[in-house]
């Protein structure tokens, strides 16, 4: 039987008992774990063991989590990013969402909500990988900047949308959402699987939420947000996003 390759986790933290807390709970959980000490290491041990997921500190010696993450997003925007930070501050969490952190966890934290928040980015990283070729029922992530569809365009680097509705200022959600949506049209999504793409599977989410987000889509983006022509119903299924 042909093993199945494990997740690849790197932890950039120079506490050494955080770290090696992290490292064990994580390689318990089945995950391959690398963990660098300061920014420099954290950036060579990416670009050369390519990671799945990185979980990183903001106050590192070298570089600091900032500017790892700025650099890190210049290259891949799609990689997952958990930042773990003893400054727990709106500022600094504001600050990384702007820099494109996908989840923010202040220390001290729950060891299950952690790995909860891990299993949750390491779904969402493998929904977005490039189908294989011939592979059936995948699904792809669109990554342009851009995007324009009838009267409607989405800026994906502003997070505005200049639609029927006016100017919108998107939720990362309603961007992730979007973006999925763009990169499979024409193909029937189910709830669940947007439900697992979007939120993986987090307790405080039901299919009820996606349902939630369509009607939104449909009053920002359709003239008859009744009558929908881009994004359509399939009964049974779940929703399809299509234009000519």
């Amino acid at each position: 039987m042909e093993e199945i390759e494990k997740k690849r986790i790197l932890v950039i933290e120079d506490e050494v008992h955080i770290a090696d807390g992290i490292q064990l709970n994580l390689k318990i959980q089945g995950y391959s774990v690398c963990v660098a000490r300061d920014g420099i290491d954290g950036l060579e041990q990416w670009r050369s063991w390519k990671p799945d997921l990185i979980i990183l500190d903001i106050m590192l010696p070298m570089i600091d989590g900032f500017s790892i993450l700025k650099t890190i997003r210049k290259e891949d925007e799609k990689i997952p990013v958990l930042i773990l930070s003893a400054r727990g501050d709106t500022k600094d969490k504001v600050k990384g969402l702007r820099y494109g952190v996908d989840d923010y966890l202040s220390k001290p934290f729950d060891l299950e909500e952690f790995l909860l928040r891990v299993e949750r980015l390491i779904k969402k990283k493998t929904w977005y990988e490039s189908p294989r070729s011939g592979e059936k029922g995948s699904h792809t992530m669109f990554s342009g900047d851009a995007y324009t569809f009838g009267e409607n365009h989405i800026d994906f680097v502003s997070f505005k949308a200049n639609c029927l509705a006016g100017e919108i200022i998107l939720t990362e959600q309603e961007v992730t959402l979007l973006k999925i949506f763009i990169a499979n049209k024409g193909k029937a999504l189910s709830r669940e699987m947007l439900l697992n793409a979007g939120w993986g599977y987090s307790s405080d989410t039901t299919t009820r939420t996606v349902d939630n987000f369509i009607v939104r889509f449909r009053k920002y983006f359709e003239k008859k947000p009744k009558k929908p022509v881009y994004f359509k119903s399939r009964r049974s299924v779940g929703y399809i996003f299509d234009h000519e």
